[in-house]
């Protein structure tokens, strides 16, 4: 999905999903639940106060099992 596509669905300019993506923001409250919900995942699963980690390190990980 892209940033514009992004923007659309949850009513607010493509500028402000890059600052979010890069720390610069942080939205409200109604804003996370709104890009929760574009991507039908609880809010814990998109936005946390430690860093993710990369996906691929986890998925590489597993394969090899090792546990994270």
């Amino acid at each position: 999905m892209s940033r514009a596509e992004l923007a659309d669905l949850v009513e607010i300019n493509v500028q402000s999903v890059g600052a979010l993506e890069r720390g610069d923001n942080y939205p409200s409250l109604d804003l996370a639940f709104r890009i929760c919900a574009v991507f039908d995942l609880p809010v814990e699963a998109v936005f946390s106060r430690t860093e993710f980690g990369a996906m691929s390190s986890e998925l590489y990980a597993k394969r090899n099992g090792a546990s994270s």
